[in-house]
Order: structure tokens, then sequence, then C-alpha cells
């Protein structure tokens, strides 16, 4: 059985919040380079090498990539011999989101009812998805989750019978 104590989860998790709002991953990096090569648009190059130059300014600044430092998304897999100690994981995983937005100036933007719009001023309560896993491991993955283009989206579901009708009849709703 491996003992995990909910300050390294924290600390952990603290970290976490600014390298992914602070790096840009190798891989995107790597897209983004190779777009450029391939872009026959001045402007589209114009606007990838943008975005790879303020990807490198916030690497070495310490900055966040965009305004929007997100949401903190949580994807937990605990493995079935791992015991968390000296408190609740859930409330080290908060603790780590509220450490890590503060400590990196990031931007908070959770609300704590989406009626009243009161900000939390710490950026929680965290999303967390749980996934128990076999062995003595504990992976914890963060992703800010930031509103951009869904900031004015919706979702509604039809049923298979209403067709091309319902198609219809929904999207006038929005015109």
């Amino acid at each position: 059985m491996k003992v995990i104590h909910v300050s390294q989860i924290t600390e952990a998790v603290a970290k976490l919040c600014q390298e992914a709002n602070f790096n840009l991953p190798e891989d995107v990096s790597r897209a983004l380079r190779r777009a450029l090569r391939e872009e026959e648009s001045e402007l589209g190059r114009e606007i990838i090498q943008q975005i790879l130059e303020n990807a490198e300014i916030a690497r070495r600044e310490r900055v966040p990539i965009c305004q929007d430092c997100g949401l903190a998304v949580l994807f937990i897999e605990m493995g079935q011999d791992v015991r968390v100690e000296g408190g609740s994981l859930e409330e080290a995983i908060n603790e780590g989101v509220r450490r890590g937005y503060s400590e990196g100036y990031l931007r908070k933007s959770v609300v704590r009812d989406p009626i009243d719009r009161v900000n939390t001023s710490d950026n929680t309560p965290a999303v967390i998805h749980y996934r128990v896993v076999e062995g003595d491991r504990l992976k914890i993955l963060l992703a800010p989750k930031g509103g951009g283009s869904e900031n004015m989206s919706a979702l509604r579901m039809l049923t298979p019978a209403d067709g091309v009708e319902g198609i219809k009849r929904l999207s006038l709703i929005h015109i």
C-alpha cells in the first residue's frame, strides 16, 4: 500500500495549474510549427507566428498563454493500492488550485452560481473526474477549460422522431 500525504497532492496540483497555463505542450508546438511551414496564406502564417511567439513569451516570462486561464478540470487516476493521508483528496486538490492560481497570478474566473455570478476569488471548486485503477500510483492530469467560443453556445437535444422539421424549428429559434 502506497501512502501519499495530501500536502504532496496540493503541491503537485498548484504546479500543474501554472505549468498548464505557462507552457504549450510540445506536440501542440510541433503541430503549429508544421502548420506555419505548410500555410499558404501570408495572413495565416503571420497569425500562427504570433501564436508561437506568444507561447515562447509565456514560457520564458511565466505569464499565461491566454488571458482566459480557465476552470481547473482534473482527471485523477488513483490506484486501488493508494491511501491518501492527512485529509481529504478533494480538498487537497482544491487547495492546490487555490495556491496555483494565486501564486501564478492567474486570472480567477469561476463563479459560485451562474445566476448571481459572484466570483469565488480562488478558482474553486475544480471539476474533478475520478477513476480507480489497478496499482499503487496516483496520476493527476490538469486541463484548464476556458470559455472561449463556448461562451455564447447552447446545446439542445432533439428526439429521432423530430427529423428535418425539428432541426429547422430549432434553427429558427436562434436566428
